[in-house]
């Protein structure tokens, strides 16, 4: 089981994801898109943040106003890392895995296949830039994703989706 608890882990990092959404929530969106994980992974949280960032930047040209940008995992997983010393003379300095409980180094994610990492919702004519956004934001993740495209108007339809 993952250390979630930050009383029993002094020292734990916060996460470094600065905004979960990014734009302007609207509810006269086309079309929303998901980037959503193929495989069981843990996602660092300056991977999710890499890729908040990614797709916001090829965002930004049509307007803050234009889009919605959401993270939704969060990260509560606490890493632990038992650090030793590699250089000359250290055996005597290591206790090797006697009491290897390790400090904490940082955050993840615990994705399950299937599941979404981001949310962007846009108007019809945002599409393309859309779709190359989540496509960025994709390449920061450490795991194949899916883009699932999904078209929010009065007659849904079935979505599509883009491996990536």
């Amino acid at each position: 089981m993952p250390l979630t608890s930050k009383v029993y882990s002094p020292g734990a990092p916060n996460s470094k994801i600065a905004r979960f959404s990014t734009g302007t929530a609207s509810p006269d969106y086309d079309y929303s898109l998901e980037l959503v994980s193929t495989e069981k992974v843990q996602v660092r949280h300056n991977a999710l943040e890499a890729a908040r960032v990614a797709a916001n930047k090829k965002l930004t040209p049509i307007g803050e106003t234009a889009y919605f940008l959401r993270v939704k995992v969060y990260p509560h997983v606490i890493l632990r890392e038992n650090k030793m010393i590699a250089t000359a003379g250290a055996d005597r300095l290591q206790e090797g895995m006697r009491k290897a409980w390790g400090k904490p180094i940082g955050l993840a994610a615990r994705v399950m296949p299937g599941s979404t990492i981001l949310e962007l919702q846009v108007k019809k004519e945002n599409l393309p830039r859309a779709k190359e956004a989540m496509r960025s934001a994709s390449t920061k993740l450490p795991m194949p994703t899916e883009i699932k495209i999904t078209q929010l108007t009065a007659n849904e339809q079935a979505p599509e989706m883009v491996s990536s």
